[in-house]
């Protein structure tokens, strides 16, 4: 075993979110009058804050606009595209070895923390977690860092280097890194193969065998 703790993301790395996130921004950019995307095409709003995807699609700075189209997302989102999810192969059996060896688990998640409680409820993986740490509906607490910080807070910095971040974007990586702990990157989630040479991961794995062997 070669950490005692574990932070997890949770989109495109205990679950594939796409059909459901994918369909709610079209759904939000449709309603508002702007060309949507085919949802190949909105692979990369997976994993960063909302806002900054939709300040990105739309074009603008404008707050009101943003908050009109994270609303319209949510309106979707909440009845349907929450549970267009799956998750991936072989995450509840590592989950529960993980938790058997007496590995403390948390999820630490952009997404708002409402909602990730109910994804993780939905398909059983509550139980796995002490703790699920998110965002605030509001839009607050989205950066990755201070999420992770939350998630060490009270822990002594020796206990740092028994701990490490999961995940599959290049946020999840910084996060990590500047809290001092681990970094380990999951090539088969939603980023790009540029951004863990960007960022730096102490590991990459291309699967979540891969990921078996190394945490177990």
């Amino acid at each position: 075993m070669r950490f005692e703790r574990v932070l997890w993301d949770l989109d495109g790395t205990l679950t594939d979110p796409k059909v459901g996130i994918t369909r709610s921004v079209r759904y939000a950019l449709t309603r508002l009058g702007y060309p949507a995307p085919e949802e190949d095409l909105l692979e990369w709003v997976i994993g960063p804050p909302l806002v900054v995807s939709f300040r990105l699609l739309l074009g603008t700075e404008d707050e009101n606009l943003l908050r009109q189209a994270v609303e319209l997302y949510r309106e979707r989102f909440v009845t349907k595209g929450m549970f267009e999810n799956t998750v991936y192969p072989g995450i509840p059996e590592l989950l529960a070895d993980l938790e058997a060896e007496g590995v403390q688990l948390q999820v630490v998640t952009s997404k708002p923390r409402v909602f990730a409680e109910k994804i993780l409820e939905h398909f059983r993986l509550r139980s796995f977690f002490r703790r699920v740490i998110g965002s605030e509906l509001d839009g607050s607490r989205t950066d990755k860092e201070e999420l992770v910080g939350e998630a060490l807070r009270g822990l002594p910095l020796s206990a740092r280097a028994q701990t490490a971040m999961v995940g599959d974007r290049s946020f999840d990586v910084q996060g990590a890194r500047r809290n001092g702990i681990a970094a380990i990157f999951v090539r088969y989630g939603y980023g790009q193969p540029e951004e863990a040479e960007r960022s730096g991961p102490d590991y990459e794995v291309a699967s979540v065998e891969e990921l078996r062997s190394l945490l177990l």
